[in-house]
């Protein structure tokens, strides 16, 4: 294989977003691709670049690269949960701010809307 159709472990490292000990420790562990057999004219360790796109890139840093437009939905499907949850959130600490000026009590309000009396407390120091 030539320099074109082989990638060095720098640029293994790039395609994954790591620094290159990263991805060294990687191959170490057996959470990347080994490397092809033999070495290059400079002596470096070469990798099958679509071995490299293939391979399940470990850890939480995880790369996105290679996602497909499934887990691309999956991803927006989860950012507009989270917009929802904070708007559901919003409206919560509405609720008990009203509920207070209303006379009820922590526990009974706290209990309604499924969170502790603590986060009742500190949501109404807050306001």
């Amino acid at each position: 294989m030539d320099g074109e159709q082989t990638w060095t472990s720098d640029e293994c490292a790039d395609a994954w977003g790591i620094k290159t000990p990263t991805w060294l420790g990687y191959v170490a562990r057996g959470q990347a691709p080994p490397p092809l057999p033999g070495l290059d004219d400079r002596r470096r360790k070469r990798w099958d670049p679509e071995r490299v796109r293939d391979f399940p890139r470990p850890g939480a840093g995880r790369s996105r690269a290679g996602a497909g437009p499934e887990a691309e939905a999956l991803l927006a499907e989860m950012r507009a949960v989270a917009e929802r949850i904070e708007d559901l959130r919003a409206r919560q600490r509405a609720l008990l701010v009203d509920g207070k000026g209303r006379g009820l009590e922590i526990l009974a309000m706290s209990r309604a809307l499924g969170i502790s009396r603590q986060t009742a407390y500190g949501w109404l120091a807050d306001s």
